[in-house]
């Protein structure tokens, strides 16, 4: 589980996060959505502790954030962040190798590798696994890029962003492969979306996020109606039921 406490971060007197109080259960797909803003990515990059809260506790699997040692949390915890900066000139499997950095120190073994393959092969990356990274489309890198932090195998993994200047195409491939690492090798996933259509219709959770603090945290079933969605994002929205499938919101 993840637990949030009274956690709030100050940018200035007149941009504040929080307190934001939550708990995100262990298990399937908890999407982060809101506003253009509202604090989704700040609350990630606090739970990741690659920004320091100035009020609050965050606890990830019983750990502290703030004051577990690198070493221990980079075990159990996982973040891609929306800006990348690699090397250009690393390989697709020289990357995912990053992933092992945290269990191998550098010195990746045969078990790493077997494990740096088997996440080649889960994100469909076998045929890329030798090209550069500036030799990829923007949906191949970002697949690779999931792929290293899979490979890092923690049971909580952060993703801020990862469909951005994506396509509906690769959106969707993307999405299926998070469902299948939720599934299939039970990771606990916490995803910032923009397009609540990806959250209801591949998210076990949502945690709706408007002006600094989370308004509405459910199921897509709790939350997908229009005068939820039409409050959280200050427009007329209109959810349309489809039979056997994900509700969908339509933008007026």
């Amino acid at each position: 589980m993840i637990k949030l406490d009274g956690v709030g971060k100050d940018y200035s007197t007149d941009v504040t996060i929080g307190p934001i109080d939550l708990e995100i259960p262990q298990g399937g797909i908890t999407a982060l959505v809101g506003p253009n803003g509202a604090g989704k990515s700040t609350m990630l990059t606090m739970i990741g502790r690659l920004l320091r809260m100035d009020t609050g506790a965050i606890q990830v699997a019983g750990m502290n954030v703030a004051s577990t040692r690198s070493k221990d949390l980079a075990k159990v915890l996982s973040i891609l962040r929306q800006e990348n900066h690699f090397v250009t000139r690393l390989t697709v499997r020289q990357l995912i190798g990053f992933g092992r950095f945290p269990h191998s120190g550098g010195r990746l073994n045969v078990a790493d590798e077997q494990i740096i393959s088997h996440y080649v092969d889960f994100l469909d990356l076998r045929e890329l696994e030798g090209r550069f990274l500036d030799q990829l489309s923007g949906g191949q890198r970002q697949r690779a890029y999931v792929a290293m932090v899979l490979a890092q195998e923690t049971p909580y993994v952060l993703l801020d962003e990862p469909l951005n200047n994506l396509d509906i195409a690769h959106s969707v491939r993307m999405m299926r492969h998070l469902r299948r690492a939720a599934d299939e090798l039970g990771r606990t996933i916490i995803i910032v979306l923009h397009d609540i259509n990806f959250a209801a219709a591949y998210a076990d959770r949502i945690c709706m996020v408007k002006d600094g603090v989370v308004a509405r945290f459910g199921t897509p079933a709790e939350l997908m109606r229009q005068e939820v969605l039409s409050e959280i994002f200050n427009t007329k929205i209109h959810v349309v039921e489809r039979q056997g499938c994900a509700p969908v919101a339509v933008y007026f």
